[in-house]
Order: structure tokens, then C-alpha cells, then sequence
């Protein structure tokens, strides 16, 4: 089974959680024994030598559009987030005066011109400009064999937008068992901390954590550093940051150095504007954290009632939050076991897997033989 990932053309210069989802996705599929070759969507590519495309990002369709021209068939992860709420109502600066009077396709839309103004991306397809971001979406959904969303709250969101309903499997987001397991000894320095880790953006929402940080005693550690264009935004929550003794900033953790952190860690809190689960909030979780996390996106399929969950725009709210979850006992609803049995990298490769069989198993060609050389592989991962 000779498998095509295609991600976006940033997928390692601005990194993030879709960067996780193909690579892991992809390294425990090799595991099994599948041939997995990882594109990004600017790339020249010979696509006769592959079986399948898994495409990821169905919110980037630019990136997608120009590689479904061949006759190979594909699949797409959709990490379909929605970010409107986060554009309208807490974006700063000139784009979130202008956003709120726009429409989510026209949003979406206008950041595609700004990343190929500002960013320098380049526009891959010229259909993109004719069709816009809804109807390119459509296209896609309904020429792909099989939608991979994370959860089924993300795939009945899709649907509303592109109002059909194409054929799906839910394919889960996951940690890397083998970094965060139990053998992991705890950083001390981070003993009892409240911690945030992810990207410094406004989407995550770190600054409303510190508003409800200060006049506390917890202390707080924020893990990671900002992206291209949200250096003022970090810069905003450092100023608010110093006026408090218990709040820290720690710019880059690997994932081994990560776990060592969570595992020391009470609670890890994500009050994000939109997360299609978080991944950060699964690794704080196989570690043992509480969790503190906000219902927009697709979260509670994942968490149900096993976290602390707050409203992003209300401190007060993100505040009660955290002192619950800060005083009730180290993973106090069981979610770390729930998350170690159904969140693997393992279980995604698995599933995956199941999704190519169904996709090559249905061709007329010879593709469908492709599957019979990781069957062996397979049964014994």
C-alpha cells in the first residue's frame, strides 16, 4: 500500500497541530508497514507511484485543489475548525474591525489573499479565486472518497456548510503513548502548577487565562511561543503578566521534556475561542492533569464530563474554572485512563488503516490488491 500525504505548504515553517496529526498519523502507519510518502501541497509530484492521497486541512482548499486533477483517488482530514466566532468577536487590529461585518466564507476568503500578500504564500489554484472557500470546500467533499474528521460533532459541522453529507469515518486525534506513560519522573520545578501549552495567539486565548491568574496564588507557567503575526499579542500578555509574581512564560518544551512538566503539573487549561479537541489538553490528560477548557469546537466529545469546562470571553468564568480544577485531587474524574485506552497514535494508525481498506477495497482497478501487502503487518501491530 504505497499512501500520498499532502499538507499544507507551512506544515513545518509555522507548525501546529495538524503538523502532529500527519506526522505521528504517518509514523505509526509505517509501523504497520504502510508506504507513506509526505508532500507539501507547493510540491512537484509524480502521482502514478502512490495508491491513495490522504489529504489534511479542508479549511486550506487552496493547498488541496490543484492535486485532485489525477485519477488517484483520495482522502481527506478535515481539521474543519471554525474560527468565525474568535475573527468577529476578539480578533484585534484592522483585521477584526473589518471581520466583523464579513461573512465566514468572505473571512476565510480574505486571509488567503493575506497570507500570499503578507506571508508570501503562494496561490496554488486558480479555481480557488473563481469558486471562493465554500463552493472549493464542496468540491473537494464530494470528489473525495472518504472524509477523515476527528469527531462527529466536526463532520455534522462540515455538512452544515456544504449541505450534503458525504461518506466519513471518524478518525481520532491522539498522544504518543510511548513519551507521555507513566515511567515519565516529574519536573519538580513545575510541582502543582497551572500550565498552559500551545501557540501564544489570540484563537488560544492566553491572555483572559492571565486576567484570571492575577490576584490569585495558583502559579501559572505558559508554554510555547507565538506565531508570525501575534508577536504584539504576546507581547500584551507579558505586559499583563508582570504584574504578577506568579505567573511565568517557558518559550520551548520537546515533547519528552513536556511530559516531565504535565506529569508534575494539577491542571492544564485551554480556554481557546475554537479547538477541533486539542492536543495538548489530550497529552496534559494521559499525564494525569485536570483540565480547563472551553466547549467551542469539538471538545466535549472527547472530554464529556471529565473537565472543568469555562467560557472564553468571560474571565470570571475561566477564573471558577481554575480554582475547581485546581482544588479538587489530581485527575479526579478518571480522564487519564479514558484517554490512554481510546487516544493513541496506535488506535489513529489503525483506523486510518481500516479507511484505505474500505477506499481500495471499492476500486474497480487494480489498486484494490494494494491492501493484501500490509495485511500480515496489520494483524499483528
Amino acid at each position: 500500500m504505497r499512501i500520498l500525504m499532502i499538507a499544507r505548504s507551512t506544515l513545518y515553517t509555522s507548525p501546529g497541530g495538524d503538523t502532529t496529526q500527519t506526522e505521528m498519523t504517518a509514523k505509526y502507519l509505517r509501523l504497520m508497514g504502510v508506504e507513506v510518502h509526505v508532500a507539501l501541497a507547493g510540491e512537484k509530484i509524480n502521482y502514478s507511484a502512490y495508491d491513495l492521497i490522504h489529504f489534511f486541512n479542508i479549511i486550506r482548499p487552496d493547498d488541496i485543489l490543484p492535486h485532485i486533477k489525477t485519477s488517484v483517488p483520495f482522502v481527506v482530514s478535515t481539521i474543519f475548525a471554525d474560527f468565525s466566532e474568535y475573527d468577529k468577536k476578539a480578533r484585534k487590529g484592522i483585521p477584526g474591525l473589518l471581520f466583523k461585518y464579513l461573512s465566514r466564507e468572505q473571512i476565510e476568503y480574505l486571509k488567503v489573499i493575506a497570507r500570499f500578500l503578507i506571508k508570501g504564500d503562494k496561490i496554488k489554484s486558480t479555481s480557488f479565486f473563481l469558486k471562493g472557500q465554500t463552493n472549493s470546500i464542496k468540491r473537494i467533499a464530494s470528489q473525495s472518497k472518504l472524509l477523515l474528521p476527528n469527531s462527529h460533532s466536526e463532520y455534522r459541522r462540515l455538512c452544515q456548510l456544504i449541505k450534503f453529507n458525504p461518506s466519513y469515518l471518524k478518525i481520532v486525534n491522539a498522544i504518543d503513548h510511548n513519551i507521555f506513560s507513566s515511567s515519565v519522573e516529574e519536573n519538580e520545578q513545575f510541582k502543582d502548577f497551572v500550565i498552559c501549552v500551545g501557540k501564544i495567539e489570540g484563537l488560544k486565548n492566553q491572555l483572559n487565562l492571565i486576567k484570571a491568574i492575577i490576584g490569585t496564588n495558583i502559579p501559572l507557567a505558559i508554554i510555547g511561543k507565538p506565531t508570525l503575526n501575534q508577536v504584539s499579542y504576546y507581547e500584551e500578555c507579558k505586559r499583563l503578566a508582570s504584574r504578577a509574581s506568579n505567573i511565568h512564560f517557558v518559550e520551548f518544551v520537546n515533547h519528552e521534556n513536556l511530559a516531565s512538566i504535565y506529569k508534575a503539573a494539577k491542571v492544564h487549561a485551554l480556554p481557546s475561542w475554537a479547538e477541533t479537541t486539542g492536543l495538548s489538553s489530550l497529552e496534559a490528560a494521559a499525564m494525569g492533569c485536570n483540565l480547563v477548557i472551553t466547549k467551542k469546537g469539538d471538545t466535549e466529545e472527547y472530554f464529556e464530563d471529565m473537565a472543568f469546562y469555562c467560557e472564553p470571553d468571560d474571565v470570571e468564568s475561566i477564573r471558577k474554572a481554575i480554582i475547581n480544577a485546581y482544588h479538587a485531587p489530581r485527575n479526579c474524574k478518571n480522564l487519564q485512563s479514558v484517554v490512554l485506552e481510546r487516544y493513541t497514535w496506535k488506535r489513529t494508525a489503525l483506523q486510518t488503516y481500516d479507511a484505505y481498506k474500505q477506499v481500495l477495497e471499492n476500486l474497480p482497478d487494480k489498486r484494490s490488491t494494494a491492501i493484501k501487502s500490509t495485511a500480515e503487518s496489520y494483524l499483528n501491530f
